[in-house]
């Protein structure tokens, strides 16, 4: 009837209260039944204690703004409550991160895959070898493809540059208090490999547009099987620049195997 959230509790408990001190007062002042008076008052302590309670951790468990904002956003949706909230804010240590524009949150071959971040706001530009893959929008993690790539005992290094567009804020979250996290909580191991997978998706379907190869056709990354889509008449394309070897699972580069099918397939 009240939900299952904080407020629903304080609703419940408060009209669970009222009936029962209605109940105990109609028994001691008409009926002068101690039984039934007793009852009712011994009901209605232990809501009014509830109550004192379920308020108590209401006001305990307060954010900064921009983390209120962000489980208005993304975790409130997916019924998370404040209390499995305020454990994943505690993991990050209640800290947003500043990255202020044209500075790299990661370089390629450089930067080590230690934490996992999500961006509060502004936008992030994808790179690989100087060439623009796609971009980071607010409430999207900066590093879910690195993140998915490696074993929690495995270490790797970012094979893109991460460059922030305009003044951005992220949070951080380190790879092994976020797996002692995990491992501890494992309805919060579910949800973050939830919305890892979706945001891997949405990478995948942003770059999706921009695989093309020669011959005239176009490589579809969201099928399982090869489907090739013939273009309009352009100029015939460059031949495509030599991938360099990806670590497992990453799918920031463009799929290697699109060139050799689509040679594959091109009428002689």
């Amino acid at each position: 009837m009240g939900g299952s959230g904080f407020f629903g509790l304080l609703y419940v408990f408060s009209l669970l209260g009222l009936g029962f001190l209605c109940s105990s007062v109609w028994a001691w002042l008409d009926v002068c039944a101690a039984d039934i008076f007793s009852w009712n008052f011994v009901l209605f302590a232990i809501c009014f204690v509830q109550f004192v309670y379920v308020t108590y951790q209401v006001r305990s468990v307060a954010f900064d703004r921009e983390f209120q904002e962000l489980y208005s956003a993304l975790f409130q949706p997916l019924g998370i409550s404040l209390t499995v909230y305020r454990k994943i804010v505690l993991c990050c240590d209640a800290e947003v991160i500043t990255l202020e524009k044209e500075h790299c949150y990661a370089m390629q071959g450089k930067t080590p895959i230690d934490k996992l971040s999500l961006l509060v706001s502004g936008r992030i530009r994808v790179t690989v070898d100087g060439e623009f893959l796609h971009y980071i929008f607010p409430l999207q993690f900066l590093d879910s493809p690195e993140w998915d790539s490696l074993r929690p005992t495995e270490e790797g290094i970012f094979q893109v540059t991460l460059t922030a567009e305009t003044d951005c804020r992220y949070v951080a979250w380190r790879r092994k208090k976020l797996y002692l996290l995990f491992a501890k909580h494992r309805f919060i191991s579910r949800l973050f490999s939830i919305l890892i997978g979706s945001d891997i998706a949405e990478k995948l379907y942003a770059l999706n547009d921009r695989v093309h190869v020669g011959q005239g056709f176009r490589y579809d990354i969201r099928l399982p099987n090869l489907y090739h889509a013939a273009l309009p008449d352009a100029p015939p394309a460059p031949p495509p620049r030599r991938p360099h070897r990806l670590q497992r699972g990453s799918p920031r580069r463009k799929p290697a195997a699109a060139a050799d099918c689509a040679s594959a397939l091109a009428p002689s």
